[in-house]
């Protein structure tokens, strides 16, 4: 097992924080997303995975059913998938349409038909990074990257050389098509989690299950 000394800890964990404020790939509010005049800065504790929202009141009691629309992959010239192939791009919309529609099934009846008691539900996703092949998971344990994925995975932090995933989420009234909730995301899974670096896209999957869920829970 790997053990800190107590001069490490510091110097580690200044680090993660100087390493994890210039991450790449931070979400914008991307111009061509239908709610971007809308958003404003959030300033709350998730600010560094959801940094753009959109949250007034809403009583989501009142709604049980959802209009779930196909996931839009974004093609605005300020889009964040790099040079990203446009298949892997897919699969991660069909990954990420799959595991969202799950996630919201046990607590609203999907439909395709507005409703007066129906939310429709509009994703994009607008940027992946892709896992660096075996560099990633060879960073969980080597001497360099194994202490700061420690302080990273401690804080919620992104892991050294991981994947992740960046998206809108954009909830309406599916009767009077009124805006009611969007935010911008990015996600990824923790920084010592070995079986999110198997694969150039396994930690952008995980991003979406944990974005998936994040959701779900909202709407309780």
């Amino acid at each position: 097992m790997m053990t800190l000394s107590r001069a490490t800890c510091p110097v580690l964990i200044s680090l993660a924080i100087l390493l994890s404020g210039c991450s790449s790939n931070q979400p914008v509010r991307y111009a061509g997303i239908d709610s971007a005049a809308q958003l404003t800065a959030n300033t709350g504790d998730n600010a560094d995975r959801i940094p753009y929202r959109y949250a007034p009141p809403v009583d989501w009691s009142k709604y049980h059913s959802m209009v779930i629309e196909p996931v839009t992959l974004y093609q605005g010239s300020d889009n964040q998938f790099g040079d990203m192939e446009q298949a892997d791009r897919q699969q991660l919309a069909s990954y990420m349409q799959k595991k969202f529609s799950e996630e919201l099934r046990p607590r609203f009846r999907q439909v395709s038909a507005p409703a007066p008691d129906a939310l429709r539900l509009k994703l994009t996703l607008t940027g992946a990074d892709t896992t660096t092949p075996f560099v990633g998971t060879f960073t969980k344990f080597d001497l360099a990257g194994g202490p700061y994925n420690i302080v990273q995975s401690i804080r919620g932090g992104q892991g050294m050389f991981s994947g992740s995933v960046n998206y809108a989420v954009e909830i309406y009234d599916a009767s009077t098509n009124h805006l009611l909730h969007a935010y911008l995301a990015k996600q990824y899974p923790n920084a010592m989690n070995v079986s999110a670096s198997v694969g150039s896209l396994s930690a952008a999957e995980v991003g979406i299950d944990k974005g998936a869920e994040e959701l779900a829970e909202q709407l309780k």
